[in-house]
């Protein structure tokens, strides 16, 4: 609120003696009509030959006087202006004195309250996948996909679904991570000796950003890849996990793919480099 300007203390000061002469008009009116009620009661008392209803009406009128004293003498109600100095609240009456003045509680500073800080629940643990999951080398390609995404809710994706089969226009596993990345895996369960190559990479890059809406592409394999198809996976931004990152992916002993290369995994179609053939 703002504080008081020169023309409101004016009037506060104008206000303040003025009041005085307000009291003396009131006291001289009060005392005209005691006067001519004590007129009124003697005259009356003469004509009817009784005083008991003079004396009745001048109790009558005492008692109106009185209650009129004690309404003025009363603090009134608070109304008009009000000021915040130094802590206290300074509240200004109607006839523009001061009234009274409220001390503020302290709330650790001028005019605010202080608000603790929000205390954030702790992050969720991932969930406990039990290690037989995580084997690839025990399973077929059907429950590869699975060990795959069992890999990713042991690391904190949530959900992961394993969406492989006729039609899945290359994405086996689809998982969302902590950050909230979109992460599209496709899963090769080859030996060792039979590579994945460019044409496997092509089919899948034409898919996981335009289809799926990929925030990052993976494709994990049990074997290795050739060079053309690393090069075409670099040039996508598609990350290429082969036999032995797997290996260090399963024990812990890598980071997942997509906080490992997440930076480059978006280079692709988020730069305006296409995967088309």
């Amino acid at each position: 609120m703002a504080a008081v300007g020169d023309e409101g203390r004016g009037a506060m000061r104008r206000g303040g003696r003025a009041r005085p002469l307000r009291d003396l008009v009131l006291a001289v009116g009060l005392l005209g009509v005691l006067a001519g009620g004590a007129a009124l009661m003697v005259r009356t008392a003469r004509a009817t030959g009784s005083y008991l209803p003079a004396v009745l009406s001048g109790l009558a009128l005492l008692l109106g006087v009185g209650v009129l004293l004690s309404r003025r003498g009363r603090i009134p109600a608070v109304r008009g202006r009000t000021r915040v100095v130094s802590g206290a609240v300074d509240v200004y009456g109607s006839d523009g004195g001061t009234e009274a003045t409220v001390p503020l509680p302290d709330v650790g500073g001028p005019g605010f309250a202080t608000v603790p800080p929000a205390v954030e629940p702790p992050p969720a643990a991932s969930p406990a996948v039990d290690s037989g999951a995580l084997d690839h080398l025990a399973v077929d390609p059907d429950g590869f996909e699975h060990t795959v995404a069992a890999l990713c809710a042991r690391d904190g994706c949530s959900p992961v679904e394993v969406v492989g089969g006729a039609g899945d226009l290359g994405a086996d596993v689809i998982a969302t991570t902590p950050d909230g990345l979109r992460v599209v895996l496709q899963c090769k369960q080859y030996a060792a000796d039979h590579r994945v190559g460019s044409p496997d990479l092509q089919r899948f890059g034409g898919t996981c950003y335009a289809v799926h809406e990929a925030d990052v592409a993976v494709v994990v394999t049990t074997s290795s890849f050739t060079d053309p198809a690393l090069e075409y996976a670099a040039s996508c931004g598609i990350v290429c996990v082969d036999g032995a990152e797997l290996e260090a992916w399963t024990g812990s002993a890598a980071p997942a793919p997509w906080a490992a290369r997440a930076e480059d995994a978006t280079r692709g179609l988020r730069s305006g480099t296409s995967c088309e053939t």
